[in-house]
């Protein structure tokens, strides 16, 4: 069903997709960031991956720039949280900052709200923890760039009602997207997968076994990935690749989680990929 209201707070890369695919689908968006600055640059990056959209889809079947934009509104406060059905959260990958917005949102969202928790690695049930209705708490992990993309890896909680589970298959196929539902677990299983992969290469350019452009070539050619690892380090952004790994070595203690110093080093520096304009690639800025 479309023209719900939903609520997506943190307006990085992933929010900013979020609520362009969103709109695109004809629900109304509340696009949520801390500072002016931040939604700026959401905006800015809607703009830019629009034409793509556009070009994939065809013009017939989403609306105009203006009419998309028109759908979404920008805020740095929770105004209007009140009538969102559905808030999906999709802020860094830090369990603190995290509890800080579930608190918000459980004081201030009505009792039937579905949380839809956007996260990389952390646990559905430590979210779930956190909010008097842990029933309507589940996991929507969607990949970036989230309107080019049909799946979504949904994360059952051991608290997660079957009403949310239904809820949310018909929430998403009515946005275009295919469902696989998987158990939760820390990582749960495309980023239990892929950081080790993206670990590991980066491991590979920091031994100088090899260059990080054949790296990716390998993956392309001879696995026909459409991505190699390294540039889908860049596109998700360092910083997360790194705090993903590191909930992931808190999790499970095994040190083939540990990050390769490399990506520390990247990481203090500023390198961070897309978003940056540089990681193991280079990017043009968004203007």
């Amino acid at each position: 069903m479309a023209d719900r209201t939903i609520a997506v707070v943190g307006a990085g890369v992933m929010g900013s997709g979020l609520a362009l695919d969103l709109a695109c689908h004809g629900h109304r968006v509340i696009l949520k960031d801390l500072t002016a600055d931040a939604l700026d640059r959401a905006e800015r990056a809607i703009r830019t991956i629009y034409p793509l959209v556009k070009l994939k889809r065809g013009p017939a079947q989403i609306p105009t720039l203006d009419e998309m934009l028109g759908r979404v509104r920008f805020a740095t406060d929770y105004a209007g949280f009140q009538d969102a059905e559905i808030v999906v959260e999709n802020i860094t990958e830090n369990f603190e900052a995290k509890r800080t917005v579930y608190e918000d949102l459980d004081r201030l969202c009505r009792e039937d709200v579905l949380y839809g928790v956007n996260t990389s690695c952390i646990p559905i049930h430590r979210i779930a923890s956190l909010m008097s209705r842990p029933d309507n708490v589940i996991g929507m992990h969607f990949l970036n760039p989230v309107p080019l993309k049909i799946l979504v890896e949904v994360i059952r909680g051991p608290r997660t009602s079957d009403a949310a589970l239904e809820r949310t298959r018909d929430f998403l196929v009515g946005c275009g997207k295919t469902l696989v539902v998987v158990n939760d677990s820390p990582g749960f299983v495309t980023n239990r997968v892929l950081m080790l992969t993206i670990n590991e290469s980066i491991r590979l350019v920091h031994e100088r076994v090899a260059e990080p452009r054949d790296i990716d070539k390998i993956f392309k050619l001879g696995f026909e990935h459409k991505m190699g690892p390294l540039a889908t380090a860049d596109l998700i952004g360092l910083d997360t690749i790194l705090n993903s790994l590191l909930v992931l070595y808190d999790s499970f203690g095994d040190p083939k989680f540990k990050p390769c110093d490399l990506l520390l080093e990247m990481v203090g520096a500023g390198l961070l990929g897309q978003k940056s304009g540089k990681g193991f690639f280079e990017y043009p800025a968004i203007r």
